[in-house]
């Protein structure tokens, strides 16, 4: 695959995981839909970061590292959310933090959780057109 072809990939694979963030959500399952959340926002500053770099991408989940590496000029408050978001993978993926995680992730957390993971996809999505 060429750039352009990888970076649709990313950009294709953040969408499909898009669905799937909702479909968890209606479902009920808050702690598996912001978990897909960190994967709709990490693909995307993956595909981001190629357009911009060319380089290989990083193997990271930190998402204000991706961002940071890509170059990308954040204010406070999206430093403060990509560290935000970068928590569900964390604590949905490791034993010791799930359980706890799982009590904090009522509808409301999650609501307002995924409002966060909108916008910033909304955001990355404009960057990724021009």
């Amino acid at each position: 695959m060429n750039k352009q072809e990888i970076i649709e990939f990313w950009i294709t694979s953040s969408d499909d995981n898009y669905k799937s963030m909702l479909n968890m959500l209606k479902a009920g399952e808050y702690m598996w839909a912001l978990f897909i959340g960190h994967l709709v926002i990490e693909k995307l500053l993956k595909a981001y970061y190629l357009k911009i770099s060319g380089g290989d991408v990083p193997r990271t989940r930190d998402l204000l590292k991706l961002a940071v590496t890509a170059g990308m000029e954040i204010n406070e408050t999206m430093k403060d959310n990509l560290q935000y978001i970068t928590l569900f993978n964390i604590e949905t993926r490791y034993e010791e933090y799930k359980r706890e995680f799982h009590k904090k992730c009522t509808r409301k957390f999650a609501h307002d959780s995924i409002t966060k993971i909108k916008g910033i996809k909304k955001w990355l999505k404009e960057k990724l057109k021009n």
